[in-house]
């Protein structure tokens, strides 16, 4: 039995503008609760935290979107950080080139491992994840060493701004906006699509399967590192300790925001909700203000736990009458 026009298109609004619709509903009651949760300070407080991991988030949509996984994500945030603080002494060129570079790279090469020889993401990410961490504590001397930001330009990058905000949150809109047409409205973006909703079928099309795949770990490595050179300029060092679990709470944002986990659906707009949902529960939990900031782990893991369940019952509906 096939699903209705009716049902299956209100299936399809709630898997892709579900999380959209929670953070309105939160965003009200949060304002209507407490005082100082609709104001300027917290709202520019929560863009602003949440802008980091959008950007490493975007990149981690295409890459599921294609059907893999990055686990690495966390551990090129912090190393991109590093490698842009220590660059920084020789100015705002290296201070950029050289994390990007670098992070780039092992995007490349987890993507031609992933691509080319068919090994699975979840393992040659999790030795990205556990080989670039090593690398960090390497040039940092078991993290002993923390180098500063010298170079004033750079860390204007991460603390500057206009209207209560800083550069980052401009930047994660410009490149949300710029990954959405990618996506949406490029051939690129279509083979993104194919590749993770049939990858078989996407290669006898003609799609360039393994080149596509590359490219999005390509872009996801990138988008990580940027995310630590920008992190940088805003704490003005290259701290050692940052980015420990943070490719599950990317990766929660990204399930979150309407991506299937089994690839072949999902957008940037979900993924931004989704972003914005986790920051969100993260003020609320604040503004109680006698939960501890791990309570908001064990919130997300379930609001997590229920949009799967949620997804998997919404593809059902999508299919049967």
């Amino acid at each position: 039995m096939t699903a209705t026009p009716g049902r299956e298109q209100v299936s399809r609004v709630l898997q892709q503008h579900g999380a959209l619709m929670v953070l309105a509903a939160l965003v009200i009651v949060g304002s209507v609760a407490f005082d100082s949760f609709a104001t300027a300070g917290n709202a520019a407080s929560v863009l602003v935290s949440s802008s980091f991991t959008a950007i490493i988030a975007v990149g981690m949509t295409f890459v599921i979107i294609s059907g893999g996984i990055d686990l690495s994500v966390g551990s090129l945030f912090v190393f991109g950080g590093v490698l842009a603080a220590y660059g920084s002494q020789y100015g705002l060129f290296v201070a950029l080139a050289l994390p990007l570079a670098a992070c780039g790279l092992v995007g490349l090469l987890q993507g031609l491992l992933i691509a080319r020889t068919g090994m699975a993401p979840f393992i040659v990410t999790l030795a990205g994840l556990l080989g670039v961490r090593g690398l960090m504590l390497a040039i940092s001397n078991e993290g002993a060493t923390t180098y500063l930001v010298k170079d004033s330009a750079f860390a204007r990058l991460g603390q500057g701004g206009v209207l209560g905000l800083t550069w980052p949150v401009y930047i994660t809109a410009l490149l949300a906006v710029a990954a959405m047409v990618l996506l949406q409205r490029t051939a690129f973006g279509q083979n993104v699509y194919a590749v993770g909703g049939n990858e078989q079928g996407a290669a006898l099309m003609g799609v360039p399967v393994a080149r596509t795949k590359v490219y999005v770990y390509l872009m996801s490595g990138l988008l990580a590192g940027l995310a630590g050179v920008l992190n940088a300029a805003r704490l003005s060092s290259g701290v050692t300790i940052l980015g420990i679990g943070l490719e599950l709470d990317v990766i929660a944002a990204v399930v979150i925001g309407g991506t299937l986990l089994t690839g072949g659906a999902g957008g940037i707009t979900g993924t931004i909700a989704g972003v914005l949902l986790l920051g969100v529960i993260q003020s609320l939990i604040n503004q109680v203000g006698n939960l501890t900031s791990a309570f908001q782990q064990v919130v997300s893991g379930l609001f997590l736990a229920l949009v799967v369940v949620a997804q998997r019952l919404l593809g059902r509906a999508q299919r049967l009458g």
